[in-house]
């Protein structure tokens, strides 16, 4: 019998009709091991030495693998074919060494980039050896990440600046907080716009001022109402005599957008679709599983010859011999590292037929579909006509464009979407010849102002990142997930992003103790390296050493950072964030108004507490003069009205109206809201609810507490249970998951005999 591992359980079913009698597929569900979570699981001084273990709750899943292989004569490692995937091989491959269960049986890698019939059998009849390139670049990644964690981590949480740091998702958050800079920082200018309403015997069009007294003008040159007044006195009252000066006719072709790579399909699908980046792989994922589209994870947009030929075949089929060009549309991978082996994001068939679909995959095969067939359609084709209108006196010139549409090409099933402005949209002119007279009827002039630059969706966001060359296909989907997650960054009603006050406060900090990490040519630098490790370019410890020695002297440089130093450092950072161009001056007592923190948020408090007890959330409004309330409690109490406010005392947050206290822990100063306080008032949250602590830096895993469980109050982090008297912070949180002892781990460890 012949085994087969794959790594999902829907993929094993769909090979497994597939292969038939004599194959056995099962799936390791993902990663199956992973870095044990302690401090000195990378051992720095040791060549980064690691220590693993199997994962919490892969155990059955293990016994499976190794239950199966017992039985089998050959073994299959059929995990996804990139980095992750030849990791999860490597991994699965090592723990059967261990075990002894591969004397005398045969071990291949097989790796296809869909789930074909055809696809399957030929990797089969192609095995290779595991990449240890592709594994060694894994383990450079996952080194960094769990140092990272562990070295940067604790001291945010010692001074509550943050739950963790990383490596990608530290610089998606910065462009966030800078984008954000800008906007604040921004300043509208006024300019001027003329438009006339032109008409030729029985057809009107318009035309906007090109030229003024033998002076061309540009889009800013009228800067006020002044300027424009004098100009329209000067052309004179409609109606106006002109004529046709010049015309530029001319033909335009605009050819199809390549084929999806991971993070074009993410970011089509934001604009499109509304969908998020996860909710996109998480569709996409099912559609490849299924066998309806090739590998979802991948930069490269050229297509195999076999389904390019299959798309021209269909395209001729359905939309007629005009539509396909006469050679195949070929088109240039903009990465550097893009792998030319993989292909772009395809359907699998080309045979007309609708897969049976429905919800998020439906959807998602469509846009897949229409662009994949779209990019090997023949060019659009567009007549454009520009004219320029003097009138009589040659005071004013007027220009006219006009484009027409005169073969649909590709745009007959598909036209590419766009972040922050409107596609051009098609206008026409009447028909124009040089000395025509024109009457100018009316004018309409125009005030405008200078937009501030746009926030970043994720579309826009994803887009950034690979510009910089930060972030790899397979990670995108799991940045974007994060910094929400970690309530860094939120999304407005419009899907962009705005920092948090959380996510202000740990830009500060790391743009002004861990420049390296934020700093996005170093960031961009550590992705080309981890390139060059798969691809045999660079050796995995020396690369190790090379990012890990300045990040540890950051690290090592910011242990010895008073917090006093560290909350003046923001201060400096974020003064015109909070105070406009205000000065900062407590409208209470005229003290310093300046950061907080508290184990419950940042917040604006003033200097000259305890005797001043004024404070604000940090997301109120940014002026020092602003009448937000403070109350006399501790520094995170906030005043909700209606006579209630929140405050923080000895046993946690809580809500009071003067009467009665509710216990809050659920809430902070900067996500209570006044109706949460009346509810918990009223006794509407009186059920224990888990409370988020954060994330535990060495799984990635939340840390829950529940204040009420069998044997009293606990923190619970993957299926790892620990007793506690009372809700512990962060850092305390993870020492207990992460050191309790091995044999009380229930199905985790084996007891000895």
């Amino acid at each position: 019998m012949n085994l087969l591992i794959v790594e999902s359980p829907s993929k094993a079913k769909t090979i497994g009709k597939y292969l038939g009698a004599g194959w056995r597929v099962i799936a390791s569900v993902g990663h199956v091991r992973d870095l044990v979570p302690e401090n000195g699981s990378v051992d720095t001084d040791k060549d980064f030495a690691m220590r693993w273990q199997i994962m919490p709750g892969k155990e059955k899943q293990i016994k499976l693998i190794t239950d199966e292989v017992k039985k089998a004569d050959a073994v299959y490692l059929a995990s996804d074919p990139d980095r992750e995937g030849e990791a999860i091989a490597w991994h699965i491959l090592d723990i059967l060494k261990a075990k002894k269960l591969l004397a005398g049986k045969k071990v291949y890698r097989v790796a296809f980039h869909e789930i074909t019939k055809k696809a399957v059998l030929e990797a089969i009849k192609s095995p290779r050896e595991i990449d240890a390139n592709l594994v060694d670049a894994y383990l450079v990644r996952r080194a960094l990440d769990y140092l990272i964690g562990f070295g940067i981590s604790p001291l945010l949480w010692r001074r509550n600046l943050g739950k963790s740091a990383g490596r990608v998702q530290s610089v998606a958050v910065k462009l966030v907080v800078d984008r954000e800079r800008e906007i604040e920082a921004f300043r509208p200018v006024e300019y001027w716009s003329l438009t006339a309403q032109c008409v030729r015997g029985d057809d009107a069009f318009s035309a906007a001022l090109s030229a003024f007294m033998g002076e061309k003008l540009d889009k800013m040159s009228i800067g006020g109402k002044d300027e424009m007044d004098k100009i329209t006195a000067r052309i004179g009252n409609p109606t106006i005599k002109a004529h046709v000066a010049s015309i530029d006719r001319k033909k335009i072709s605009r050819r199809a957008a390549a084929p999806f790579t991971t993070s074009t399909l993410q970011q089509e699908a934001a604009r499109k679709l509304y969908f998020s980046s996860k909710r996109t792989m998480g569709a996409a994922q099912k559609l490849y599983e299924q066998g309806l589209i090739t590998y979802m994870r991948t930069d490269a947009t050229n297509l195999a010859a076999d389904a390019v030929a299959a798309i021209r075949e269909y395209i001729a089929n359905t939309y007629g011999a005009r539509f396909v060009p006469k050679s195949p549309n070929v088109y240039v991978t903009k990465s550097k590292n893009a792998q030319e082996a993989h292909e772009a994001i395809r359907p699998t068939h080309f045979d007309g037929a609708s897969p049976d679909l429905a919800g998020d995959e439906a959807k998602l095969y469509d846009l897949i579909w229409k662009r994949t067939i779209a990019c090997q359609m023949t060019n659009a084709e567009f007549d454009s006509v520009a004219a320029d209108i003097e009138t009589a006196d040659k005071s004013a010139v007027f220009h006219a464009v006009g484009t027409t549409r005169t073969f649909d090409g590709f745009m007959k099933i598909y036209t590419e979407g766009r972040d922050d402005a409107d596609a051009a949209t098609e206008s026409k002119l009447p028909a124009l010849n040089i000395g025509d007279a024109v009457d100018i009827t009316a004018l309409a002039p125009e005030q405008h102002f200078t937009q501030p630059p746009a926030r970043y969706t994720e579309a826009s966001l994803v887009k950034k990142l690979e510009e910089l060359g930060i972030g790899r296909p397979s990670t995108y989907a799991a940045i974007m997930s994060t910094i929400v997650d970690r309530k860094y960054v939120e999304q407005d009603k419009q899907r962009r992003f705005h920092p948090t006050p959380g996510g202000w406060v740990i830009a500060a900090y790391l743009g002004k103790y861990f420049t390296d990490l934020v700093d996005v040519n170093f960031t961009a630098k550590t992705e080309d390296t981890l390139d060059d490790v798969s691809n045999g370019r660079a050796e995995k410890i020396a690369a190790l050493r090379n990012f890990w020695t300045p990040t540890d002297k950051m690290i090592e440089a910011a242990r010895g950072v008073k917090t006093t130093e560290i909350i003046d450092s923001i201060n400096d950072v974020m003064h015109s964030h909070l105070f406009g161009d205000g000065d900062g001056l407590c409208p209470k007592c005229g003290g310093k108004l300046g950061i907080k923190l508290s184990k419950y948020g940042a917040f604006v408090g003033c200097a000259n507490y305890p005797e001043c007890d004024y404070t604000r959330r940090l997301g109120d409004a940014a002026q020092s003069g602003d009448d937000g309330a403070g109350t006399a409690a501790a520094p995170a109490a906030v005043d909700l009205g209606d006579g209630i406010s929140f405050k923080v005392g000895r046993f946690g947050p809580y809500v009071t109206d003067g009467k009665k206290n509710a216990a809050a822990k659920r809430y902070t100063a900067e996500t209570i809201t006044l109706d949460a306080a009346r509810e918990l008032l009223a006794g509407g949250a009186k059920k224990a609810e888990p409370v988020e602590i954060g994330e535990n830096p060495a799984t990635g895993q939340m840390i829950y507490y529940y204040p009420t469980g069998r044997y009293g109050a606990y923190i619970s982090s993957n299926k790892i249970n620990v007793s506690v008297k009372e809700q512990p912070d962060l850092a305390t949180a993870a020492e207990l998951i992460n050191n309790k002892k091995p044999s009380t781990r229930r199905g985790v460890f084996k007891k000895k005999k």
